[in-house]
């Protein structure tokens, strides 16, 4: 079977965009962060050992947000060291990013990697060293986070979806259709799609049974194991997992793998995004990536009636109802607000609008 694979583009999709896309920030490198203040150099270095709270994969999503704001203390505030630094410094570094337009969960996220440090200083150093004695988190400032998005998210339509299939079949691109079978209908993270194992199509269904569980794969938490979650996989997206393994021609423990120098290994999280940006999005001429799968799934399955406690507990996988409700429910209720005005008595129209109306309708 010939292998399919994707070059990187970049590339930039306008539709359903609400604003431009900020420029990312300068890179900063291990070596140019060795020259920052030492001190400072040394509290970072002795957080990232000592700090048991982060996967392996938030702490250097952490560290590079660290590394950013320590060398804009650097070249903005004159190498201070952090115990020196105040909450009007910081309100600068907030301004910094705002006015470069990063997003608000961009510039969150670059406030919460530099919080954590100071609340590690301020539980931790404050006891040992004199200089720490009467640091406060600088981060809690008063300044707000205006509030904005780059693309307005849609979810994944049953119709869209249906289209993936279809046009991913076409291609015989098996691995993409099972892929985007799993995203859409489980609630998974690509993280925790990487971790589904070729045992699953194995499993044995019951007569009646609609779905098999997946094996129980690790999603995004706190501590190295993160999260541990087990998914329900329709059978109807349970076909084209046996297809592709069907297909594929090889043995492996992983469902989702590719040929990477010379050996089939699992997809990385970036081959979930190159899929995608650069396959996904141009089938439905719109921006697509791997998170929208999740907030799809569960608005999917709340369209179709199922209760909200049960899709956040058994798809979003969340511990707070709120969590669901509030960031992955992207229904529009479109017919139902179209059926409430249905209802209504709007006050009468003057004759000369009535007559307008009537004339449009015609038309």
């Amino acid at each position: 079977m010939a292998r399919v694979t994707y070059k990187k583009q970049n590339k930039q999709i306008n539709k359903n965009m609400l604003r431009k896309v900020a420029d990312k920030l300068p890179e900063v490198t291990d070596k140019m962060f060795e020259t920052c203040n030492p001190e400072n150099v040394k509290l970072i270095r002795e957080f990232e050992e000592m700090h048991p709270l982060l996967s392996t994969q938030t702490k250097a999503q952490y560290r590079s947000g660290i590394k950013q704001f320590t060398w804009w203390v650097k070249t903005a505030l004159n190498d201070k060291a952090f115990y020196s630094i105040t909450k009007r410094d910081f309100n600068r570094y907030l301004s910094y990013l705002i006015n470069r337009g990063m997003s608000s969960s961009g510039i969150k996220f670059k406030k919460s990697c530099v919080s954590t440090i100071c609340e590690y200083a301020e539980r931790i150093l404050s006891e040992e060293f004199d200089e720490y004695k009467a640091f406060h988190n600088f981060t809690k400032t008063d300044m707000k986070i205006p509030k904005n998005y780059v693309y307005n998210k849609i979810a994944i339509s049953e119709d869209e979806y249906k289209t993936l299939i279809d046009t991913l079949m076409e291609d015989k691109n098996y691995l993409a259709v099972a892929w985007v079978a799993c995203a859409f209908n489980t609630g998974a993270r690509r993280g925790g799609l990487r971790g589904f194992k070729t045992e699953i199509v194995d499993k044995p269904v019951e007569e009646g049974q609609e779905y098999v569980m997946s094996n129980t794969v690790r999603e995004k938490g706190a501590s190295e194991d993160g999260k541990p979650c087990e998914y329900m996989i329709p059978i109807s997206a349970l076909y084209y997992l046996k297809l592709w393994v069907e297909k594929r021609g090889y043995e492996h423990e992983y469902l989702f793998t590719v040929k990477h120098d010379g050996e089939y290994k699992q997809i990385s999280l970036g081959w979930a995004d190159d899929l995608c940006s650069n396959v996904l999005s141009d089938i439905l001429g719109r921006r697509i990536n791997p998170h929208l799968f999740k907030a799809s799934a569960i608005s999917h399955y709340l369209a179709s009636g199922l209760d909200l406690k049960f899709v956040s507990k058994h798809i979003g996988q969340h511990n707070d109802i709120s969590t669901t409700s509030s960031f992955y429910d992207l229904r529009t209720f479109a017919e139902e607000k179209n059926e409430m005005l249905k209802k209504i008595k709007f006050i009468e129209t003057s004759k000369e609008v009535n007559e307008e109306e009537e004339d449009i309708g015609t038309k």
